[in-house]
């Protein structure tokens, strides 16, 4: 297998997510650093679903994503944004777009058990959105991502191009629904999300699980 270059990005949400796939061959893993609070839309949502003047008066900013999904919290160093790019050709590229996200969903349970996070498991079903994961991503389960009992620690949305696949990964260190259900139009009940997700803790570095993450895809 060709080896994984590691790539890191800062910008605004908007930004990072417009960066293209490359065209080359080479597998990458992108390290990605917001530099202000944002909520992300998933490419199929209705701009509605934010309250705009809210989000406008609190100084946050509406960005939008070219995968699938619902709504994501990104503010500087939360969550871990860490995306795997697979090119066509590649070792780990299946042209069934589901079963796709099971490699990088096995890789990331690899990456946090030998850091530590054990007894995870993968969802290997359907898309289940559930009463609010149509709103919300982590209120969701999508094929790949990964679980630690019923709260979702690793978020995996995914683009596909002419170029190959971005696995776009979210992984918490601390999971707060409130401040994205306070910009939300229909406001959720921060209790009713409370336990979709989880965190990983600070003791473990972006650097530490992003080490792990490419020695597992290896």
């Amino acid at each position: 297998m060709s080896g994984w270059v590691v790539e890191h990005h800062r910008g605004s949400a908007a930004e990072l997510h417009a960066l293209e796939v490359p065209a080359d061959a080479t597998p990458r893993v992108w390290v990605l650093e917001a530099t202000g609070p944002a909520v992300v839309l998933g490419s199929t949502q209705r701009d509605d679903v934010v309250d705009a003047e809210a989000a406008r008066a609190a100084g946050i900013a509406v960005a939008r994503r070219r995968s699938g999904g619902g709504a994501v919290w990104v503010e500087p160093g939360e969550p871990h944004w860490v995306d795997v790019i697979v090119p066509r050709g590649h070792e780990l590229w299946t042209d069934d777009v589901g079963r796709a996200f099971l490699p990088v969903g096995r890789a990331w349970q690899e990456a946090l058990a030998s850091l530590g996070v054990t007894g995870t498991h993968l969802h290997e079903d359907r898309l289940a959105c559930g009463p609010l994961g149509g709103t919300v991503c982590f209120a969701g389960r999508g094929p790949g991502e990964v679980l630690l009992g019923e709260a979702k620690v690793v978020g995996i949305s995914q683009r596909r191009t002419r170029a190959g696949a971005r696995f776009q990964c979210a992984v918490p260190v601390h999971w707060d629904p409130v401040p994205l259900a306070a910009l939300l139009r229909h406001r959720p009940d921060p209790q009713a999300l409370a336990g979709v997700g989880t965190g990983i803790g600070e003791s473990i570095s972006t650097d530490a699980l992003v080490e792990a993450l490419v020695t597992a895809l290896h």
